[in-house]
C-alpha cells in the first residue's frame, strides 16, 4: 500500500494528473462510505420489487436473509420512503416505507440495524411490522365508525334531549295526578249493618 501511495505520487507530474488522481481518490472513498438507512432500504425494496430475490438478500441482516421472498411486494410497485428514524444507540433504525401497487397503498416501518458497519435491513423485524398492518387498518376502521357515531349523536342529541324533557313532563304530570288522588280519602261505601247482627 504504501508503495503504491510513492509509486503514485512520483507520477503526478501535472495539474491534470493532480486532478485525475482526485477523482480517483473520491471515487473509491465513495465507493468504501455506507449507504443511509433510507438509501439501504430503498434499494432493497427496489431490488425486491424487480423480483431480484438474491441480490435484495445481500441488503438484509445474515439472521433474516432465508426470510427475503416475494410475498411482501408486488412486482413492479411504486416505493417511498421516509426519513430514517436513528435510535439513541445509533445502530438501528426505522424508515417509513410506502408501497403502493394498483392504487392500494401499504405503510410500514421498515427496520434496519448496523452489521459490521454497514446498514442492512433486519427482515425478521420488519416482517412483523407488515403483518400488524391488518389490526391497524382494523383499529383505524373502528375509530372511523367511532367518530362517525359521535358525529351522528352530536347531531340527534337536541332531539334527544327534547324527547327526554317531554318525557319528563310526562311523568311528573303522571306523579302529581297519582299524588292528588292519594291525598284525596275515598269515601267508603260500607253497608249498614243490620240490626242483631255482629
Amino acid at each position: 500500500m504504501v508503495r503504491t501511495k510513492i509509486l503514485l505520487l512520483s507520477s503526478i507530474k501535472s495539474p491534470a494528473n493532480l486532478v485525475g488522481l482526485f477523482c480517483i481518490v473520491l471515487f473509491f472513498s465513495g465507493c468504501q462510505t455506507g449507504k443511509s438507512p433510507e438509501e439501504v432500504a430503498n434499494l432493497f425494496w427496489q431490488t425486491l420489487a424487480q423480483g431480484q430475490v438474491e441480490n435484495a438478500k445481500k441488503l438484509v441482516t445474515q439472521d433474516s436473509q432465508h426470510l427475503v421472498n416475494l410475498q411482501d411486494i408486488e412486482r413492479h410497485s411504486t416505493i417511498k420512503i421516509g426519513v430514517a428514524v436513528l435510535e439513541e444507540s445509533d445502530a438501528d433504525a426505522t424508515v417509513e416505507t410506502t408501497i403502493t401497487r394498483n392504487k392500494r397503498q401499504v405503510t410500514f416501518n421498515t427496520v434496519l440495524l448496523k452489521e459490521n458497519d454497514i446498514w442492512k435491513v433486519d427482515y425478521l423485524q420488519t416482517q412483523m411490522n407488515i403483518s400488524m398492518i391488518p389490526f391497524g387498518e382494523v383499529a383505524k376502521s373502528l375509530k372511523k365508525l367511532g367518530d362517525t357515531f359521535a358525529k351522528q349523536l352530536e347531531k340527534q342529541l337536541p332531539i334527544i334531549q327534547k324527547e327526554m324533557e317531554s318525557l319528563g313532563d310526562d311523568l311528573k304530570n303522571q306523579i302529581d295526578e297519582l299524588g292528588h288522588s292519594l291525598e284525596k280519602p275515598d269515601k267508603p261505601n260500607k253497608p249498614n249493618p243490620h240490626p242483631g247482627t255482629i
